[in-house]
């Protein structure tokens, strides 16, 4: 499918509904945002305190800690079908293992397919079409320090093709490159049976450039922390309810003349709190909340609703999982507003378990 060059670039800063609406404005790497897992997108997109499957390596790679044996998750999902754009899709892909005595570790790779684009000079003239993508690969790992703790990190190549040269007479190749790094936590409770805290401070890295150093543009550094309490945890009957808080690390800033600039993602962990007053940052936070019922590890039934002030996002989500010997397959499903981007987004995911978790 051919489009013009600019409407490419649009788009890509569209994409930034899945994460936070605030983030098309200020963050390159949208890919870096998207909720992976249907598991985790059926309820609600929260998952920081649960983190207890191979997805650990994007929600929180703290929880690896405390799993065992391999095994391997891959999901796909059709992005903002709204759009009705066939070649926009979203792939991810996560493989763990547990080393005895060392912890486990993950290798993960997102992968977003922005479609053909059909390029344009500085006079409108048609300079041939190219492939528009970007994505990452890193490598996470999550170790076990006592009974209810576990500490995790990891880092991540990341990789942005928006065009295959500049915008008209800007110069510049329209790639981009950074690295990301996480640290993280997963702690459960002794005092509250059943009930867990998460936090992952994720994509702290130096900025993407696409045209020049003066325009570069942050990756999303962001703050992602929450709850889990099994509610209900017997033989065939399990109920977990999970709460995630998400807000983006990063700071941009237009002076008198017009001229953008951005933090540093060190300064904008402080900054980002601070700029534009302490209640309009928490307003540009999103929240998540969901319910997991699990009939005897067999069949899950899913629901979950996220919710965001500023950047009015709203919506429900549905989801359904089941488990058979060694493999898994869930199913998420979002049901926004009529018209929403994300309305009717499908996420399918497979989970092959080799070895005790």
């Amino acid at each position: 499918m051919k489009r013009n060059i600019i409407l490419s670039l649009s788009v890509c800063f569209i994409f930034m509904i899945s994460g936070n609406l605030f983030a098309q404005s200020e963050a390159a790497c949208p890919s870096l945002l998207i909720a992976p897992g249907a598991r985790a997108g059926g309820m609600g997109e929260a998952n920081v305190a649960l983190a207890e499957d191979a997805t650990a390596t994007f929600w929180n790679p703290a929880g690896l800690g405390f799993q065992r044996g391999w095994e391997l998750s891959v999901m796909h999902a059709n992005w903002l079908p709204q759009f009705h754009l066939g070649d926009l899709y979203y792939d991810f892909g996560s493989l763990i293992h547990h080393f005895e005595g060392l912890g486990t570790f993950g290798l993960q790779v997102i992968f977003l397919n922005l479609g053909e684009q059909e390029g344009r000079d500085e006079f409108d003239n048609p300079t041939g079409t190219f492939n528009s993508f970007e994505g990452a690969i890193g490598l996470s790992y999550g170790v076990q320090l006592s009974e209810r703790l576990a500490v995790g990190g990891g880092m991540r190549f990341i990789y942005s093709k928006l065009a295959d040269q500049g915008v008209g007479a800007e110069r510049g190749k329209g790639t981009g490159a950074s690295v990301g790094v996480d640290l993280a936590l997963l702690y459960k409770f002794g005092f509250i049976n059943g009930l867990s805290f998460g936090v992952n401070l994720s994509n702290m890295g130096p900025k993407i450039t696409y045209i020049d150093a003066s325009q570069a543009d942050p990756i999303p550094t962001n703050l992602k922390f929450g709850f889990a309490y099994k509610i209900l945890n017997t033989e065939y009957n399990k109920l977990t309810m999970v709460v995630d808080i998400n807000k983006l690390m990063v700071v941009k800033k237009t002076n008198e003349k017009g001229e953008t600039t951005s933090d540093p993602f060190y300064k904008a962990l402080i900054t980002a709190w601070t700029t534009d007053g302490f209640n309009t940052q928490i307003k540009k936070a999103n929240a998540s909340i969901g319910l997991e019922y699990w009939y005897g590890n067999f069949f899950a039934l899913r629901a979950g609703y996220f919710y965001e002030d500023i950047g009015k996002r709203r919506f429900a989500t549905f989801g359904a999982g089941i488990r058979y010997s060694m493999y898994g397959f869930d199913f998420g499903y979002i049901a926004g507003e009529q018209g929403h981007p994300l309305t009717d987004t499908m996420r399918f995911t497979l989970l092959i378990k080799f070895g005790t978790k």
